[in-house]
């Protein structure tokens, strides 16, 4: 806005002043003249017409066409010159941990430039001093910071809390949560356009990759959970053998464009986004459960998908992102010995799958 004023009051200004000038030579030049005209009186303005100064009408034409130029000139440059973009803000909500922050996170590092963020870890540090976990373990991820439940009723990251950029005030009443739905306003809010987006300006395509969002949610995240909690053998086998056969349909799916990607040219999607950060995290397999749960890399109907991971690990908005895989097997373990007090290890235990979870029945 006082953008907008300034370009619309300069130019104004300019013409003003010029005339100013104009009328006040004009004066100056009126006034001395009475002393080499005796028949006025001292102190009468006349105009310069009528003391016939000589070149005073070129002069002042001359004075009038280059303010004119002058102001043509400071409109054009003014209206050339690319604007000031406020970029929109917010405080991110998130957890270094967390493989479903990790969707916002990349989806807000795809539009760096377009987005600002500030990062905000959602748990605060405390002892368990009671022994809440009932492990004795001290695990200060159990502790949501008041900012998180106020801005979330799960309060669960991410939560992405809009910045006003003119007074710096977050406004909780407009958060925006639940990971997937990051992905899509992220991308909504960011202005991209064309290969940019992460949503496709193309209805059907959209429609494509956000069924595909949602299939890989419930088939090959939601049971990497099933793998690390379930207590048991076998259903920690059945959970493994639904997430390769969803890595399988997904191959399947890549086949139908020119790849390696679900989009054509090799456009990221945030289908691409929903799987990503589980994908990117399941080497904790061999460690944990041991060789018969390592995805096959000579499987060929796990080729496409294969293709797909290498591509996406390599970009540069993906790899600033990958948390430490030393730090994560570590925070993994609480899952691997089934004793995480997280909603999504309630929701295992207790026989749902993780994207079925309850906020009453799994609180912890």
């Amino acid at each position: 806005m006082a953008h907008g004023a300034f370009v619309l009051f300069l130019p104004l200004a300019i013409i003003f002043i010029v005339f100013f000038v104009m009328d006040g030579l004009e004066l100056v030049v009126t006034w001395n003249s009475v002393g080499r005209h005796p028949d006025r009186r001292l102190g009468v303005m006349t105009s310069a017409r009528d003391l016939d100064l000589p070149g005073w009408h070129d002069r002042r034409r001359t004075l009038f066409r280059f303010s004119h130029y002058f102001v043509q000139l400071f409109v054009f440059l003014t209206m050339a010159a690319p604007a000031t973009k406020v970029l929109p803000k917010f405080r991110y909500l998130s957890a270094w941990f967390c493989p479903f922050a990790h969707r916002a996170t990349l989806a807000l590092e795809h539009h760096a430039g377009k987005v600002d963020y500030e990062w905000v870890e959602g748990w605060e540090q405390r002892k368990d001093e009671q022994n809440v976990t009932g492990t004795g373990k001290e695990w200060w991820y159990h502790w949501k910071a008041d900012e998180l439940r106020r801005s979330n009723p799960s309060a669960l990251v991410p939560t992405l809390i809009p910045v006003n950029p003119e007074t710096g005030v977050a406004d909780e009443s407009k958060s925006v949560y639940e990971s997937l739905v990051t992905i899509d306003f992220v991308d909504q809010i960011s202005g991209a356009t064309g290969k940019d987006r992460l949503v496709p300006e193309d209805p059907y395509e959209a429609a494509r990759c956000r069924i595909w969002a949602d299939k890989l949610n419930r088939e090959c995240c939601s049971p990497y959970y099933g793998v690390l909690v379930r207590t048991d053998p076998t259903e920690r086998k059945e959970h493994f053998d639904k997430l390769v056969s969803g890595l399988k349909a997904f191959s399947t799916e890549l086949k139908k464009t020119s790849g390696p990607l679900l989009l054509a040219d090799s456009q990221l999607s945030n289908a691409d986004l929903s799987l990503l950060p589980w994908a990117s995290r399941y080497y904790v397999f061999e460690h944990y459960r041991g060789a018969d749960y390592v995805i096959s890399e000579t499987d060929p109907e796990l080729e496409p998908y294969h293709e797909w991971f290498e591509h996406v690990m390599n970009l540069d908005s993906v790899k600033r992102t990958l948390p430490d895989k030393d730090e994560y097997l570590i925070h993994i373990g609480k899952y691997a010995d089934s004793s995480a007090r997280s909603k999504v290890a309630n929701a295992v235990r207790r026989g749902v799958a993780a994207h079925e979870l309850d906020d009453e029945k799994d609180e912890y």
